[in-house]
């Protein structure tokens, strides 16, 4: 860099940053944040790994130019509840902006500036919100973990991204965020791939408590550790989420075992019917043992002999779990279950709410710390080769039941129940 760039780069920092009475922290030791803060690119992304200063980069980015009249920025997070999380971007605002001459409008969820300029927050709870903003023009638009969002609701900001003809305020769209989400394809490919991206890591983050941030990064599962701490965009699901040398086989247990069977039930089509899975899960002192694994590929008649048969040789003090599918044939399903097939029995309907991929997380950084052991059966091979391709592999009903049967078990309405 020459001197007189970087002389103006100083200048510019100096100007936007270091004299701005709304902004109370410096970027002057990380990097990457005064790389970010001087750039005048119409598009550009921050971060990629946890602990980078992502949301104070983006808000300082934000705050650069509320001295001058008639500039008006947006931010935005994917729902308002988000917004209102602690240490969020509006939450992070209301610190920096409390105790000077801004006026806060919790209606508009608008700071006003004395210039005349604003800082708006916003929220892009589904495709439509987007419509939200047609009216409105500002001259800097900042994503908060943008692959939550949709390309098309980017895309479509774009268009509320103007300025008067006169106006010497730069027009940026901003973003920062992590590896992963319903976004994240897009993402690398608007960003990482054309090297619109500015890479910040925990080691890029002089303020923040290194050491005991990346002891909470560690208990996550690998792919997510491996998207938060390092920032990765490239890791393959596919047969990341379990390895195979995960699970230790053994040939006995403790005998005093909490325990769980959780059924997911085969999806049943007009011509044939999909997998059932049904998983008998112990647990003691935070180590889980899956003690046996059901799968079957029957008629409904079928599969209802095997669980009831399953419940009685398991006994009456193991609660039984069923994955509930939404609507009323779910509904039917979950009580001709309790009227017929397990009336007597400690059964408990499961309504799931997220993806299969997310309710498995927690099982495989459980699994990749060794607190998940197999009892030896005719069971495992089966039970092994459908987990480490998941999930992209032909089936994952087993997985499911693991997942669930992992859940339930960690539950506080399961403790207590004796084996």
């Amino acid at each position: 860099m020459s001197k007189s760039l970087k002389k103006q780069l100083t200048r510019f920092l100096t100007d936007t940053i270091l004299k701005n009475k709304y902004i109370p922290h410096s970027p002057a030791r990380n990097i990457k944040q005064v790389e970010f803060l001087s750039s005048l690119e119409l598009e550009l992304l921050y971060g990629g790994a946890a602990g980078g200063g992502k949301t104070e980069a983006l808000l300082m980015s934000a705050l650069q130019f509320v001295k001058v009249p008639k500039y008006h920025a947006l931010l935005l997070r994917r729902t308002y509840s988000e917004l209102q999380l602690e240490d969020s971007l509006m939450n992070r605002a209301e610190k920096w902006l409390s105790k000077t001459d801004a006026v806060w409008k919790g209606k508009e969820y608008t700071w006003h500036f004395s210039s005349g300029a604003t800082l708006t927050f916003g929220y892009l709870d589904n495709e439509k919100d987007k419509y939200r903003y047609q009216s409105s023009s500002f001259q800097f638009i900042g994503f908060d973990e943008l692959t939550e969002f949709t390309e098309s609701q980017y895309k479509f900001l774009f268009s509320r991204l103007r300025r008067l003809k006169d106006s010497g305020v730069p027009l940026r769209m901003r973003a920062a965020s992590n590896p992963g989400g319903i976004g994240h394809q897009w993402v690398k490919k608007r960003f990482i791939e054309t090297g619109h991206f500015i890479p910040a890591t925990l080691e890029d983050n002089p303020y923040i408590d290194r050491e005991s941030y990346e002891e909470s990064l560690n208990k996550l599962d690998y792919i997510t550790r491996r998207q938060l701490r390092y920032g990765d965009w490239d890791i393959d699901i596919k047969g990341a989420l379990f390895k195979r040398s995960w699970f230790e086989v053994v040939g006995d247990v403790p005998h005093d075992l909490k325990k769980v069977r959780y059924w997911d039930l085969a999806a049943t089509k007009k011509e044939e019917s999909d997998w059932t899975a049904g998983a008998l899960l112990g647990e003691k002192d935070g180590i889980y043992y899956l003690l046996d694994m059901k799968h079957i590929k029957g008629t409904p008649l079928e599969v209802e002999r095997l669980i009831r048969q399953t419940a009685v040789l398991d006994g009456m003090d193991v609660p039984i779990y069923i994955e509930q599918e939404p609507g009323s044939s779910g509904v039917n399903l979950i009580d001709h279950y309790q009227r017929e097939v397990l009336k007597g029995f400690d059964f408990r309907p499961d309504k799931k709410s997220s993806s299969k991929e997310l309710r498995a997380r927690p099982v495989s950084a459980a699994a990749e710390a060794g607190n998940i052991k197999l009892l030896k059966g005719s069971w495992i091979e089966d039970f092994l080769d459908e987990v480490v391709v998941f999930p992209k592999g032909e089936h994952d009903d087993q997985v499911d039941a693991l997942s669930g049967a992992f859940a339930k078990i960690n539950e506080l309405g399961v403790v207590g129940f004796l084996a």
